[in-house]
């Protein structure tokens, strides 16, 4: 049974940190591309940052680089996202996914997670 758990979120000030984890099971973790999502209450889903199988490649959106960094643990079969200098902006349900398909800013994934709520209050 493919499982992918956030854990993480929660609610702070604009310019504080928080780093989020995804704990995947069920699947060949070390294989997948991993990336991260939101979704903002009234908006569409848009893609934060994926990484490639063994982590030496990275993508961001334009509106979180240089704030969040996205990291994996093979090992540990998890996924993490460091975000830094939050905005009120960034208020979002924050899910991760997985796909075999190589790293990239588009296109579909196969798993998802239920997603952690991220509140930023300015």
């Amino acid at each position: 049974q493919v499982q992918l758990e956030e854990s993480g979120g929660g609610s702070v000030q604009a310019g504080d940190s928080l780093r989020l984890s995804c704990e995947c099971s069920g699947f060949t973790f070390r294989v997948y591309t991993m990336a991260w999502f939101r979704q903002a209450p009234g908006k569409e889903r848009e893609f934060v940052s994926s990484i490639n199988k063994s982590g030496s490649l990275t993508y961001y959106a334009d509106f979180v680089k240089g704030r969040f960094t996205i990291s994996r643990d093979n090992a540990a079969n998890t996924v993490h996202l460091q975000m830094n200098s939050l905005e009120p902006e960034d208020t979002a349900v924050y899910y991760c996914a997985a796909r075999t398909a190589v790293a990239g800013m588009g296109g579909p994934y196969s798993f998802w997670g239920q997603g952690t709520q991220v509140t930023v209050s300015s």
